[in-house]
């Protein structure tokens, strides 16, 4: 016989379990990793894909972010499952899972990708702030990336994570400036909810670059590192894998937060398409090459405030998205070597950690005083986050069904299935993409 606890002690771990606010409070305080991750996924490089898409394509494109969403929700939930389950992040379960020499050569490549993303984004945003204040860019770069690399060093990780939280408001920037444009809105909800698909070049290449830009590998690695990290530092959520409340609780928590956060990012994606659809392709002017250029493009054809608002909310997102670039990199050498790692360490404790955080974001501000073409490097980094992408979220798909790492709560039903879908379109958008290089 299985003897239960009195039910004092039952009612005292219901309370435990149980979110501490109700309603709309409740969902609020939930929100953490997965709106993070979705707000960094449209940081200041993510603004320029969208931008270049709505304008050279209008609003044919805008479907794609209907398409995208329950892509993104599966594999960033499955995601978030394995570092809350596991205590590990993505990296640490496939360095513990599969060959070192592919663990390494993902590594390599997403350090790379990332760090043009670093450089890409602190251009970007020293444009921005050079469009509205004027001043020296590089100095503004520098500032930026100090800034970012610093904060995440020496701020109180609870209190770091609010801040991030917080600015995910600046996305709704991209709200407002939709808002102050003359939008066709029949012609808008028609490019939403009616696919159009055409096989020539431009289409497909903006396609692949619109599905990598949603679906990356740096967004899989920080919200399970960042799950992973609250479950260190939370005594209550180290029960998943044997209390059953613990677990449904934090099982659901973990759907809504990473539903609204790819909700959040998909709005604002849409809600930027939409802008340059309305402006830029309607006035004649199809090729932009960076957010910055289209803040500026938008100034003689929606007026100043839309460019006013349009570039501050590149600086914002910029300011959110590098330590999300910067910390997923960390996250996955440090791991990989097994390091003491986490944000929510001091310094002391975790040196090398913190080392590469600070290599990553340095040679990101580094890349902004070479030669280097800006607009080259983005493309080259698309195309690496493409060729990561099907295969570490099929390893991803083989560990959350794997009793060795998930235990009972290995991923089953239209979870599992779902999460296949996204990884074979990623593969299929990889293909694809390496065809049109080839041609």
């Amino acid at each position: 016989m299985t003897l239960l606890p009195p039910p004092r002690v039952r009612r005292r771990r219901r309370r435990e379990c149980a979110p501490r606010q109700g309603g709309s409070r409740g969902v609020l305080k939930s929100l953490g990793p997965g709106l993070i991750t979705g707000a960094s996924d449209d940081d200041p490089s993510g603004i320029g894909t969208y931008s270049q898409a709505g304008a050279q394509l209008g609003f044919g494109i805008g479907w794609t972010m209907l398409l995208s969403y329950p892509l993104m929700v599966a594999i960033q939930e499955i995601s978030a499952r394995i570092g809350r389950v596991t205590g590990h992040g993505i990296a640490g379960n496939v360095c513990r899972n599969f060959p070192a020499p592919v663990t390494w050569l993902l590594i390599v490549l997403l350090f790379i990708a990332n760090t043009i993303n670093i450089a890409a984004d602190l251009g970007a945003m020293a444009d921005s702030l050079e469009l509205l204040i004027g001043g020296p860019q590089i100095l503004f770069v520098v500032l930026f990336g100090a800034a970012s690399v610093l904060a995440q060093v020496f701020i109180a990780y609870k209190r770091y994570v609010f801040m991030l939280k917080w600015l995910t408001l600046c996305l709704f920037a991209y709200v407002i400036t939709l808002a102050v444009v003359d939008v066709p809105w029949a012609q808008a909800a028609k490019g939403l909810l009616i696919p159009r698909l055409s096989f020539d070049g431009p289409f497909l290449t903006t396609l692949v670059a619109v599905l990598g830009t949603t679906i990356s590998p740096y967004l899989f690695i920080w919200q399970s590192s960042q799950e992973a990290e609250d479950k260190r530092i939370d005594q209550r959520a180290a029960r998943v894998e044997v209390d059953a409340v613990t677990q449904a609780s934090e099982l659901r928590r973990i759907r809504v937060d990473t539903q609204i956060g790819m909700a959040f990012s998909n709005l604002i994606a849409i809600a930027i398409i939409m802008t340059t659809a309305a402006t830029l392709h309607a006035g004649g002017v199809t090729d932009v090459q960076s957010s910055a250029q289209a803040a500026a493009a938008l100034k003689p054809l929606a007026g100043s405030l839309a460019e006013l608002v349009f570039a501050v909310g590149i600086i914002g997102t910029g300011l959110l998205a590098i330590p999300v670039l910067a910390g997923s990199t960390a996250y996955a050498i440090g791991e990989a070597r097994k390091w003491p790692v986490g944000l929510s360490r001091r310094p002391k404790q975790a040196k090398a950690f913190y080392g590469v955080l600070a290599l990553s974001g340095g040679l990101g501000i580094a890349l902004n005083f070479t030669a280097l073409d800006p607009i080259k490097a983005l493309y080259w980094s698309a195309v690496i986050n493409g060729v990561l992408a099907g295969p570490v979220m099929a390893m991803l798909m083989l560990l959350v069904r794997s009793r060795t790492v998930m235990g009972d709560l290995v991923v089953r039903g239209w979870l599992h299935w779902l999460g296949w879908a996204s990884t074979a379109v990623m593969s299929l958008c990889t293909l694809a993409m390496v065809i049109n290089l080839a041609a």
